[in-house]
């Protein structure tokens, strides 16, 4: 009983935590300040499914289909899962082809499921041809045949464009994943996920039960943390149909993001996990990096370390995407609360060095002189980075947080803002006194808790722009939809980051009711109190398009009505950068 009750609190705690880091917004209620909010096209939404192969006596099952990922214009991962009534290790001949109907099998070749892996299997299909597609399949013995997967390899040479779907934070019990559904059709090429693919938590704790969707709960019904934990939650994502008709549709690059794990994890522990109950951090993070190696189709690019999957991409001359760890190889300890280690409140300046530890690593150094090298021998046009956190500055006056967010304060900065400085009161120049008056993060779990990490990084790209190289950002884990500029501390732009929303996790609509204050309400007030930011939006779901050309990027965020049910419309707003 004594142990069950100490789960229970963690389970409150583990609830707690995840409104804590966005839960300052609650306060807003009282904001009287309301900006426009931009219009939206509005289009159809359909329904794809994924027939499962029909179960024969001792036949292979495929339930959990075919996926394909990390293309590079030679080769490219196969994967699928395979499992016969017995735990039997099951071999399979993979093929690839020009056609559907694989009337001319180009490659072809054998692999082995086994208990050893889950009964996944994953092969690295060499001698491509670049920028071809291809469809693959598997067989197993007495020709059980797996879906048909399609795919295609990476361009070379003179690019003019590259269109990618990327996703974000796709908690099952949350919501259907009507975003991966409309990703089918949407023209896209490649899909990326940046993180939180799946989610650790107890059922019934992320999401409470009173906001699950019917039908749509977590399993095991436990907090994941042994291999057979892991592998069981992955499987029940690739179960959905929409994230296999997804899979068996192009190609996925991935990289995780801390619910892969546990909920606000770093190098040497989590917010989610207690030792005392659950067993050191190193065995669950092995456990959980072992799975994600045999269930996603990654290239591991270190089989002896698998915590290294930062890894880069070449489309061509166009762009070149690098998918960064800001997780789990490099990530020092940083702080994820209002208040320092100490109690002491960071919104006052005579504490902002505790508040930014300054110091910190997120990257960690191998992987930061990795970044710079790819970066600067890269012949492409735009340097790309496939990262799990906000990047931007998201930063707002110490006086309206140390005010808690109160209508007063907040007009009072803005009036401020809004008055010209020949005419502004000594109280008003102090509002703005960088010095007197300091921006200070509202969440330290992204890049805001680690500066000196960002800035290397927009230093970087500061050389990038001398020599006519363009830098754009693609982030997730906000579970919200951001444009922002990437500004170095002296309000240089040195590139733009679009930040995605999730594919059903709550946003800020979650610990701000939108009856309560519009999202137009919140969305513009924020906008407004923080410089750095193009666009927001803070209550809705879906995924991005993103369209690179020699000349411009452009960010299409693509929400979908709703997450409650599997029948949708999707609606769009669309912006640009040329860099």
């Amino acid at each position: 009983m004594q142990n069950d009750q100490k789960k229970d609190q963690q389970d409150k705690q583990v609830q707690s935590a995840n409104i804590g880091r966005r839960g300052f917004f609650i306060k807003m209620s009282s904001v009287a300040a309301v900006m426009a909010s931009g219009g939206v096209l509005t289009a159809c939404g359909g329904s794809s499914t994924v027939s499962a192969p029909v179960l024969n006596g001792e036949m292979a099952a495929f339930n959990y289909g075919v996926a394909s990922g990390d293309p590079l214009a030679d080769r490219i991962i196969l994967w699928t899962h395979a499992k016969i009534s017995t735990d039997a290790s099951v071999d399979l001949t993979w093929q690839m082809a020009a056609d559907a109907s694989f009337a001319s099998v180009l490659f072809s070749g054998k692999v082995t499921t086994s208990a050893a892996t889950g009964f996944t299997a994953k092969v690295d299909a060499t001698g491509l041809t670049a920028n071809t597609e291809y469809y693959y399949r598997f067989i197993a013995p007495n020709n059980s045949i797996s879906p048909v997967g399609r795919t295609r390899t990476l361009p070379v040479g003179n690019v003019d464009q590259v269109k990618l779907a990327v996703f974000s934070c796709s908690d099952y019990p949350a919501g259907y994943f009507n975003a991966y559904d409309s990703a089918i059709s949407s023209g896209a090429q490649f899909a990326l996920h940046l993180g939180d693919y799946i989610y650790e938590y107890k059922d019934g704790v992320y999401p409470p039960v009173a906001s699950q969707v019917a039908g749509r709960v977590s399993a095991p019904a436990n907090e994941i943390v042994t291999v057979a934990d892991y592998r069981a939650r992955h499987a029940l994502h690739k179960a959905d149909p929409y994230l296999k008709a997804l899979h068996a549709r192009m190609p996925m690059i991935t990289i995780w993001d801390d619910h892969e794990f546990a909920n606000n994890a770093w190098m040497d522990a989590a917010e989610n996990h207690n030792p005392a109950t659950q067993g050191p951090w190193a065995a669950r993070k092995a456990a959980a990096s072992q799975v994600y190696h045999e269930w996603m189709p990654i290239r591991s690019p270190d089989t002896s370390n698998l915590l290294k999957i930062y890894r880069s991409f070449d489309f061509g001359n166009l762009l070149s995407l690098h998918m960064l760890d800001t997780r789990m190889i490099g990530r020092e300890q940083a702080p994820d609360r209002m208040l320092d280690a100490q109690g002491r409140d960071v919104a006052d300046p005579a504490f902002l060095p505790y508040a930014f530890n300054k110091n910190k690593q997120l990257l960690g150094v191998t992987q930061q002189a990795w970044l710079d090298t790819q970066m600067s021998s890269s012949k492409a046009t735009w340097q790309v980075l496939g990262n799990q956190t906000v990047m931007g500055r998201v930063q707002l006056p110490a006086s309206v947080l140390k005010a808690n967010l109160s209508a007063d304060s907040v007009t009072a900065y803005l009036t401020a803002k809004a008055t010209p400085a020949a005419v502004q009161t000594q109280t008003q120049k102090d509002l703005l006194d960088p010095l007197k008056n300091p921006k200070i993060s509202y969440n330290f779990d992204n890049w805001e808790g680690y500066p000196n990490a960002r800035d290397t990084v927009f230093n970087s790209a500061a050389k990038l722009k001398t020599a006519g190289k363009k830098f754009l950002v693609l982030s997730g884990d906000s579970h919200n939809a951001w444009f922002n500029k990437l500004t170095l501390p002296d309000g240089t732009q040195v590139g733009a980051e679009f930040a995605g929303m999730s594919v059903t996790s709550s946003g800020f609509e979650s610990v701000f009711p939108p009856a309560l204050v519009p999202p137009a309400t919140l969305a513009g007030t924020i906008k407004a109190l923080v410089d750095d930011i193009n666009y927001i939006d803070t209550s809705r779901r879906g995924y991005m398009l993103i369209t690179v050309t020699p000349t411009m990027a452009k960010g299409e965020y693509v929400y979908v009505s709703t997450i409650t049910s599997s029948s949708y419309t999707t609606s769009v707003d669309a912006f640009t950068y040329a860099g």
